[in-house]
């Protein structure tokens, strides 16, 4: 809303309004204005819940060797992500692109799908919450939505890189003239980074285009869904799921950026995507909350994120990818995320397979790939042969395990971005 105010007081030569044109002070605003926003109405939301003593499902604190106390924390923190997200965008964002139309609804939809089931362990005293087809059916929904949205609106199109002839042996990149729909992605390590999906289905012969799009879709609800799930995975531990989820959003912008500006999209040898500068705001917004959301969540934890949260820093992640085309890139850039989804996996799957034969083996001392580090020999189920029983060779305290997944974290982003210039 501020966006357009300044933008029609700039035709009075107001001083200052000129500056709403440039998407970076939008950005920073969005930044700043996030992380104000979370650590008011993070203090006034603590105290809330705290008087109506709306609190987490009591833990059980003999799983932590360190005898960590998680009783009488109060959850549905998501709710001070969500409201430092949305305030900020919906003050400084063009609230017509659609690209921003798009993340503003994945968050809404996410957030009322993960709070409905913190409500359920709260105030219904479920354990369980909502029951997992639910969730699915949820996830799933969302991303069909964000897919054929990207389908059908005229306003999603981009621009792609070709090469053009050589100058002083270096290869010059361009892009078509005229933006138009298109199928391409982002592949890492190959020469034009460039991977179609109707080239994907090309066995379907003059289908594929059509084909092409299908595939599109289904990759978007696996994205949104996977990303989801392995975010709400890793909110195991304080600050765990924040601070890796605030690296992952400051990757993710600079990507926005270099696809909306032709300039660097030239540069890097990337699709340029018109009008994607306004997820630099969203995303900007989306850091300063995750960063802000810290202030409280980091050990010990004042308020837990809980599926409120979690489920919508997922989805969010997951959509901001797959509309900058740069889906392909998410095993590596939440490459955290995937070995917690990957860990819970193997550990019941195995332990079905192994339970058929009549054993019980286990793979990890315990999923997800977190609680392994801190989980004692004295903890482990008597009953079960534990494949990796002797790794780690002893428990960490949950925040050095917390600061060390944001350092491979970190690592991974770093290893992102390379991945533009290794080809």
């Amino acid at each position: 809303m501020l966006y357009y105010l300044f933008r029609f007081l700039e035709q009075y030569n107001i001083p200052g309004s000129h500056l709403w044109s440039y998407i970076s002070f939008r950005a920073l605003l969005a930044l700043i204005f996030s992380l104000i926003i979370s650590a008011w109405f993070g203090e006034f939301f603590i105290k809330w819940m705290r008087r109506r003593k709306i609190f987490e499902t009591e833990r059980d604190p003999s799983i932590d060797p360190f005898g960590v106390e998680k009783k009488g924390v109060p959850t549905m923190g998501g709710l001070i992500i969500i409201v430092s997200i949305l305030v900020p965008v919906l003050l400084l964002g063009r609230i017509r692109n659609i690209y921003l139309i798009l993340m503003v609804v994945t968050t809404i939809w996410l957030g009322f799908l993960g709070f409905m089931d913190d409500y359920i362990k709260i105030f219904r005293r479920n354990k369980e919450g909502l029951k997992g087809k639910y969730k699915i059916v949820g996830q799933v929904s969302i991303g069909f939505i964000v897919g054929i949205v990207l389908y059908l609106s005229p306003d999603v199109v981009m621009r792609e890189n070709v090469s053009g002839p050589q100058q002083n042996s270096t290869e010059v990149v361009k892009h078509e003239p005229v933006a138009h729909k298109s199928l391409k992605t982002t592949i890492p390590f190959t020469k034009h980074h460039n991977l179609s999906y109707s080239d994907v289905m090309s066995f379907v012969g003059e289908h594929k285009v059509a084909a092409g799009w299908i595939l599109f879709v289904l990759m978007t609800i696996f994205v949104v869904t996977a990303v989801s799930n392995g975010a709400n995975l890793n909110d195991g531990m304080d600050g765990m799921c924040a601070g890796n989820s605030a690296i992952i959003g400051v990757v993710l912008g600079i990507f926005a950026y270099m696809s909306s500006h032709i300039g660097f999209a030239s540069y890097f040898d990337i699709m340029y995507i018109p009008h994607s500068e306004e997820l630099v705001v969203f995303l900007s917004a989306f850091v300063g909350a995750m960063v802000g959301f810290l202030w409280y969540n980091a050990f010990p934890a004042q308020i837990f994120m809980g599926d409120t949260g979690s489920l919508t820093i997922g989805g969010i992640i997951g959509v901001g990818a797959v509309i900058i085309h740069k889906e392909l890139l998410l095993p590596i850039l939440c490459g955290i995320f995937f070995v917690e989804s990957l860990s819970v996996i193997i550990q019941t799957q195995w332990f079905k397979f192994m339970k058929r034969k009549g054993q019980r083996v286990r793979v990890f001392r315990a999923t997800p790939i977190h609680d392994t580090f801190r989980k004692l020999d004295t903890q482990l189920d008597t009953t079960s042969r534990y494949i990796l029983k002797g790794w780690p060779h002893r428990p960490f305290h949950e925040s050095k395990i917390t600061i060390r997944f944001w350092i491979t974290t970190i690592i991974l982003a770093a290893l992102t971005i390379i991945t533009l210039k290794i080809r």
